[in-house]
């Protein structure tokens, strides 16, 4: 995939995805103020944010959802938090995908986060965005 002029490899995101399901998920690359746009579009918040998530309601040729992971974040977090881009993108995925798979860490008793935890654990990545947004981070 293309953005900005710059390739982004995403094998590894493959790896985790063919890891967490066997069904195909649809990722999006956008900037923060694409971002702005949909979550104000489709959640009705006018921000923007890190990752998105859009279960499909019927899963459509094995199609899970779609993901859409803002590039503008992606950067900053990965230098604020002092690890990789690919690692914060890795980071923002598993979080997408856990959503797609049907887990939502503002209405369940800590599911979503454990499930993350041990994703995260399982590929080596560093602390997981729940724990963070949870410290204030």
């Amino acid at each position: 995939m293309i953005f900005c002029e710059e390739e982004i490899d995403i094998s590894f995101l493959e790896k985790i995805a063919t890891n967490m399901s066997c069904a195909d998920v649809e990722l999006v690359f956008v900037d923060k103020t694409m971002m702005r746009r949909i979550n104000l579009e489709q959640r009705k918040i006018d921000k923007s944010t890190d990752v998105l998530s859009f279960p499909l309601e019927k899963n459509f040729q094995n199609l899970l959802g779609s993901i859409v992971i803002n590039l503008d974040e992606v950067k900053s977090k990965a230098f604020k938090f002092r690890h990789s881009e690919d690692e914060e993108m890795a980071l923002l995925f598993i979080h997408g995908m856990l959503h797609l798979l049907g887990y939502d860490h503002e209405v369940d008793q800590g599911e979503m986060r454990e499930k993350e935890k041990e994703w995260i654990d399982f590929f080596n990545l560093p602390q997981s965005l729940i724990v963070r947004t949870q410290k204030g981070e």
